[in-house]
């Protein structure tokens, strides 16, 4: 903001017009510079730089410390079932009684004008004087109001009001809905495109050598084999439900700079933390469980370990590992492509697939072998646990994706629907990485359908996961927040 006031570069911005905007703690960071230019505008004497402001789901500071030296309008707009509105002084987010809104309201209003309820969607204050305030209050949660039409309209309608501009188009009248229907369609392209990349890719001479033949399939399970696959299959639905969130908990203490938003250079993305420690528990959990089935159930039943496509030799390994950054370097390749030319990417809600930049790869080593753990498991357990003889393959992958997203699957359930029945969810204080679920559980249900292919490719168990590991965890580090110390 700072450098569009001041830069003569800028000359085709109208520098009395300058706003902003964010959601969640970008809504944080958009009342925090009102505050901070406010307080310079005071000392100066000269109107602030930022016009106005518009603060989407993110009330806490609403304060009157902060607000006191606020010379920007500003727009509120907080959804009305925010699963974080257990945080806000009445417990609940309905903004007409809520103190966090009147505070707001009443900051651009004289003593006497001052309101004991707001009225949303009123413009109260004079926008000329900059002192212009409005509250929105949709119904919707925390992380769908920014792809809401009315959330989406609201604010549209705001700045052509403060800013005195009209578009002459119904504020309702958007298109960025086709944008994210068409983004997840590349996205699908995108992912499904690994597969007869790597088809290709295995022809050619050099890697044609990982190419072996499909072991056997186990037979199907009945009587005790039937019922300890499905006591494994609860059994590691339920360890993956409730092994998250005390994971979330302690990666704030293993990682207290990130989590304390330091920067930093070790593990510096405080939400990937949470997840990464989840992926380390529950990929040990799996490889144990699966030893345990087969040397005190399998082995006596005519299992053999040749059935789950281990046999690896170093030299192999390592060409194994190239043919998987060689796919991972062809998949953000046309990505970084169609960026340059169509400036577009593979966004979707939540899917933030985007091109990034060149420091994330330090990242992605620092990140990509822990992973790697739960990856390599679930290839272990699909391709060597729930291949069955007989079984259609399109019935093997389903409950494989069953499998592997049902405990996080639970979690969302669970959260909501306690949620809908009492008003406040019942993880409070690690409601946020609940939301990152949102994201990471179709990763995880799509997760086996690629390693099976991958499998059945090269009749072994690695370049599955060494694919998926390498574009999944870069998939999660540029999509949210990162403290690095650049």
């Amino acid at each position: 903001i700072d450098y569009v006031a001041s830069s003569e570069n800028l000359n085709y911005v109208d520098k009395s017009r300058i706003g902003a905007t964010g959601h969640s703690a970008g809504g944080n960071a958009a009342i925090r510079a009102a505050n901070y230019f406010g307080r310079e505008a005071i000392q100066t004497g000269m109107p602030s730089k930022l016009d106005s402001v518009y603060v989407s789901g993110y009330v806490l500071t609403l304060r009157d410390d902060v607000l006191a030296d606020v010379r920007s309008n500003v727009g509120v707009a907080y959804a009305l079932y925010d699963e974080g509105a257990y945080r806000n002084e009445l417990g609940h987010g309905d903004m007409r009684p809520a103190p966090e809104a009147l505070r707001a309201v009443n900051s651009g209003l004289p003593a006497e004008q001052a309101v004991s309820v707001v009225d949303i969607g009123r413009y109260y204050g004079d926008k000329q004087a900059r002192t212009l305030r409005v509250v929105h209050n949709e119904r919707v949660l925390h992380p769908f109001q920014p792809y809401m039409a009315e959330a989406t309209a609201n604010q549209i309608a705001y700045f052509e009001h403060v800013f005195d501009w009209s578009g002459e188009l119904s504020t309702y009248d958007q298109v960025w809905q086709w944008k994210e229907f068409l983004g997840v369609v590349s996205l699908i392209a995108g992912l499904v495109a690994l597969v007869p990349m790597g088809q290709l890719l295995l022809r050619t001479p050099w890697f044609s050598s990982l190419v072996r033949p499909v072991p056997q399939s186990l037979p199907k399970p009945s009587g005790r084999g039937r019922l300890l696959f499905w006591s494994t299959f609860a059994f590691a639905a339920l360890v993956a439900c409730f092994t998250y969130i005390p994971m979330a908990e302690l990666s704030q203490k293993l990682f207290v700079a990130a989590s304390t938003r330091q920067l930093t250079w070790f593990f510096p993305q405080r939400m990937n933390n949470a997840v990464m420690l989840w992926a380390i528990l529950n990929g040990t959990v799996g490889f144990v469980v699966f030893w345990l089935s087969y040397r005190y159930f399998g082995r006596a039943r005519g299992v053999s370990p040749t059935s789950w496509g281990l046999q690896v030799t170093p030299a192999e390994f390592a060409r194994t590992l190239a043919a998987a950054l060689v796919l991972f370097v062809g998949f953000f390749l046309t990505l970084f492509t169609l960026y340059y030319f169509l400036h577009v990417d593979y966004r979707f809600l939540f899917m933030g697939v985007r091109v990034f930049q060149p420091e994330l790869l330090l990242l992605l080593a620092m990140y990509v072998p822990l992973f790697f753990v739960f990856f390599l498991s679930n290839s272990l357990r699909i391709n060597g646990a729930m291949r069955f003889e007989g079984q259609p393959e399109w019935r093997s992958m389903l409950l494989g994706g069953i499998a592997n997203s049902l405990g996080l699957l639970l979690i969302v359930v669970v959260q909501y629907v306690t949620y809908a029945a009492t008003g406040t969810v019942y993880w409070t204080d690690g409601w946020l990485y609940v939301n990152l679920l949102f994201g990471v559980v179709p990763m995880m249900f799509v997760l086996p359908y690629f390693n099976r292919y991958f499998f059945r490719m090269t009749g072994r168990i690695y370049l599955g996961p060494m694919v998926t590991c390498l574009v999944f965890v870069m998939i999660l580090i540029s999509n949210t927040v990162i403290y690095l110390p650049l």
